[in-house]
């Protein structure tokens, strides 16, 4: 297939015995995508369903793997080809590239997955200076055939020969403009003979050959460069972005010419069984008269509505309508179809199951059961937790006109405006007088709680996806835009300097995009989701187009609701955040993070605590935080009556309740130079560097502060205890669940059980109260995971810690490497996605799978779920489905997200790709 090698020698370990490299369109059908690709697959069921497809032959993905990774075709290729291309030519009457009739074909990529644009197409191989006279002559056009010419040398000087096409723009733009015409059909057989010479000419100087004149080696160095296209820097990229594996290879689809270039009685174009963009049936797409089919594409043309095709040619419109019916019955789906007319003869050059809105995919889902053409499950198929994620955020106005000033990493869908303020407390402060702002930071930590409460939206310079601003963001459903380090933020002058010097005081109007990252100035107007005031039960379906979108969603969630085997709790720490994921579907709450019920008013008492010299103090400091916590879960316990609510005991380093060390160091060096009283600051001052960690999290926090903190744990145990006790006197039904953080060893989990144990006795003895309260904890560390069944002995649930396993297993830092290496790991293909985004299959995965094995092989009964971020993830919700976890808990507003994917996994048929 190489013009520098015989292309009948291959190498021997291109020699595949028995494997079958070529394909007639008669012989495949829609289910050997893998094989065909979707394209050759398509062609072949067409065929098989008795429409109108030009005769043609594909070449497998197989034997571009071959190619790819031997740097040669396959040495029976040649061969294949050749009998297929005979068989073609017996079919059609006329040899490829032939002086007096020739055979024209088209070389067309066609990988599983669609890749609209990403590879190369090269149309009209056949043609030459002499088979040229041919056409003409046998069309009776001289224009059409010199057409027909032109553009297959501009393809295949661009597409095979690398030639830039600019190249070739410019010269037909000087012929139009020296014969004084706006458009190239005007062009006349004369002119574009010129251009023919003119693009010659520009193929040997900027290719260092003559454009080849034997059809046969048109044809192979097409094939060739189809199976290069594929490591395309543009393919490469649309594969990473939508996640498609890189090893699946293209195939090659060799067709027989058929052209809509021919006069106004021919035309292309593009058809969709229903509307893409709004699901609605009805007539949609675009047709060009005397055009061939990269004339639609390019744009070179207005087209002209679909609906339109049917004064201009009735017959071929009805015919066209009648296939369309046909094949969307087949398919069972939204097709979107490519078809030439050619002088009044209908042609179908492709179908596919056609991509669309994520509003249109529920909608034609729901459609397409009412029609009785899809059950149930396979709607589920057709819709993703993707597209509603899309759903449920707002969106700004795309056709607003704003001034975009940065961008940084979609942390939180959504779309914020509101002023740019500093600091937490300007935050707050502003919030309570009306003010919606954005808290612009460098980074947040747990000090920024109010202030991410109160704001619209979150902007941070630094950071990553499962950055604190992140992960908290996504917790409370508000947008957040990370990383945007063009951004410089300057807090303490509270102010933002962005690309070209312009500077936004606090107070300045700015919006931010969570789904792109993009930054603006200025209030963009936003268009708010029905979907979440469903949700939020607010909306309900009706008869406008929004309220029908509404109803699709709720038909397709309950679907999911009932074929799912995966319960969904929430991640939430107090009662607003549990009755909203109540609302919205969770079945309890699979992560209640104590940590930050210490914030806030509550501050001081902690401090006190850390601060404790003698155990009076501590005591003292841990009697005072009792009720409080106390109160906590009895609201949290109240809301989510009913339903399990796990509770994880303290689980960060006590220093991330301390003041920033530089701050404390700078209040007491001006206490000391004004000869103020600074005892306190001092004393908290030198906690902090007692507590300073090289790596805090791998050091004092989860159970060892439980351990070596006397009363702490017992502190928290005893407080979920009697909230548990009170709320079961008062006739409720609390069902708490006790979590202990970040156990490595059997050992650690019995200690804390047995003193929790005692406690909990204590309260019931107290309350006259029998309470039913399981002790479990965090699998988070690799050695936990490789000793569960050990610590399955002492545990009556694992939750799976997701984030900081990834972290322990990889040896990453989540808050540094996004902002550091991530982006390069991606675009060299090492992720297809972040780790932390979507969980690592093979390693955090396997971890997950063996604990879960084991654990349930000391104790069969044992709860199994998971807590991190990945809960929330789709492709995470259907791997914890595969390997038997009992619930997924996420975010309140990933809740429909997880509550979906666990009803698609469940329903999950094989064959069923709808990507």
């Amino acid at each position: 297939m190489s013009e520098n090698k015989d292309p009948h020698v291959g190498h021997e370990a291109q020699r595949v015995e028995g494997v079958k490299f070529v394909y007639d369109f008669t012989e495949g059908n829609k289910d050997l995508k893998d094989l065909l690709g979707g394209k050759g697959a398509n062609l072949a069921e067409m065929t098989n369903l008795g429409l109108p497809v030009p005769p043609g032959f594909t070449i497998t993905t197989e034997a571009c793997k071959v190619y790819l990774d031997s740097g040669d075709a396959p040495a029976a290729l040649r061969d294949e080809v050749s009998a297929h291309l005979a068989a073609l030519e017996g079919k059609m009457g006329k040899k490829l590239g032939q002086a007096d009739d020739p055979l024209l074909v088209s070389v067309r990529s066609g990988a599983k997955f669609s890749m609209p644009g990403m590879m190369d197409t090269v149309l009209n191989i056949g043609l030459s200076d002499k088979s040229v006279q041919g056409l003409a002559q046998q069309a009776g056009d001289d224009r059409f055939a010199w057409d027909s010419y032109r553009r297959l040398i501009q393809m295949f000087g661009k597409t095979v020969l690398g030639v830039d096409g600019d190249l070739f723009e410019e010269a037909l733009e000087a012929a139009k403009t020296a014969k004084k015409v706006a458009v190239d059909t005007e062009l006349e057989a004369a002119d574009l003979k010129k251009l023919v010479t003119k693009f010659k000419k520009i193929v040997k100087t900027e290719a260092g050959r003559d454009f080849p004149q034997d059809p046969r080696e048109q044809m192979d160095l097409a094939i060739k460069a189809v199976f290069d296209s594929w490591n395309g820097d543009r393919a490469k990229l649309y594969r990473r972005q939508e996640r498609i594996p890189h090893d699946l290879g293209t195939a090659v689809n060799v067709c027989s010419m058929v052209f809509g270039n021919l006069g106004p009685d021919s035309g292309t174009g593009v058809a969709f069984t229903r509307d893409p963009a709004s699901g609605h049936q009805g007539v949609y797409g675009d047709y060009l008269q005397n055009a061939q089919g990269e004339d639609v594409v390019a744009g070179i043309r207005n087209t002209v509505p679909l609906a339109e095709l049917e004064s201009i040619d009735k017959k071929s419109y009805d015919q066209l309508m009648q296939i369309m019916e046909t094949l969307e019955n087949h398919y069972k789906d939204l097709c979107d179809i490519e078809f030439t007319i050619e002088r009044g003869q209908l042609w179908m050059l492709q179908t596919r199951v056609g991509k669309r809105t994520a509003g249109a995919a529920f909608r034609i889902a729901t459609q397409l059961v009412d029609q009785g053409l899809i059950d149930e499950a396979e709607a589920l198929q057709r819709v993703t937790g993707a597209q509603l994620a899309q759903l449920m955020f707002p969106k700004f106005d795309d056709e607003a006109k704003v001034a975009q000033v940065g961008r940084g990493i979609a942390a939180s869908p959504g779309a914020a405006v509101g002023k740019a303020v500093f600091d937490s407390y300007t935050a707050v402060k502003w919030s309570r007088s009306g003010e919606k702002v954005i808290l612009v930071r460098r980074e947040t930590n747990p000090d920024d709680l109010d202030g991410m409460i109160a704001a619209e939206g979150i902007l941070t310079s630094r950071g990553g996806k499962t950055s604190h601003a992140a992960v908290v963001a996504r917790g409370m459903g508000k947008t957040c835009v990370c990383g945007a380090e063009e951004l410089e933020v300057d807090t303490k002058r509270r102010r933002m300097t962005v690309p070209g010097g312009h500077v936004v005081e606090e107070g300045d109007l700015i919006s931010i995009d969570g789904s792109s990252g993009k930054v603006y100035l200025g209030e963009v107007p936003v268009v708010p989701s029905p979907v979440v005031e469903y949700f939020e039960g607010r909306m309900h379906a009706g008869a406008n187009d929004a309220d029908e979108l509404v109803e699709a969603v709720h038909r397709i969630m309950a679907f999911a609701d009932r074929k799912r085997r995966l319960r969904v709790r929430a991640n939430a720490d107090n009662a607003e955040d549990a009755l909203r994921a109540r609302r919205f579907g969770a079945q309890g709450i699979g992560l209640c993070r104590t940590e930050h019920m210490f914030l806030g008013d509550r501050r001081e008492l902690v401090e006190r605590l850390i601060l404790a010299d003698t155990e009076v103090e501590r005591e003292e400091s841990l009697k005072a935080l009792l009720p409080l916590q106390k109160q906590d879960f009895v609201e949290l316990f109240s809301a989510m009556d009913g339903l399990p609510v796990t509770v994880r005991l303290l689980d960060p380093p006590l220093h991330e309740f301390l003041p920033d060390i530089t701050e404390l160091s700078v209040r007491v060096a001006l206490a000391e130079s004004r000869q103020e009283p600074h005892e306190n600051e001092l004393r908290l001052l030198q906690a902090v560097h007692r507590l300073h960690e090289q790596n805090p999290m791998l050091g004092l926090r989860g159970v060892r502060l439980g351990l070596v903190i006397p009363g702490l744990f017992t502190m928290q145990v005893r407080a979920i205890a009697e909230a548990a006790a009170e709320r079961k006197n008062a006739k409720g039904d609390p069902r708490a669940e006790i979590m202990i953080p970040l156990v490595g060893t059997v050992q650690e989990l019995e200690i804390v059980r047995e003193e929790a144990d005692q406690v909990i006795a204590e309260v019931e003895a107290a309350t006259g109260t029998s309470l039913k309260l399981s002790i479990g904890t965090m699998i988070e560390l690799p050695r936990a995971a490789l000793t569960a069944g050990q610590i399955a002995e002492a545990a009556e649930f694992f939750s799976f810690g997701t984030n900081d396993l990834t972290q322990t297993v990889w040896g990453f830092s989540r808050d540094d490497v996004e902002a550091s290496f991530f982006t390069a790991y991606l675009e060299k293909g090492i992720f297809g996605v972040s780790p932390f985004e979507t969980i690592d299959k093979d390693g955090v995965g396997s971890l997950v799978k063996l604990a879960a094995e084991a654990g349930r092989a000391t104790r069969p009964d044992l709860k199994l779920g998971v807590c991190g971020e990945h809960g929330g993830d789709p492709e995470s919700v259907h791997f914890f489905h595969e390997v038997g976890l009992d619930y997924v808990s996420c975010s309140p507003f990933r809740i429909p997200v997880a509550r979906l994917e666990a009803g698609r996994a469940a329903s999950q048929s094989t064959g069923s790709d709808h990507r």
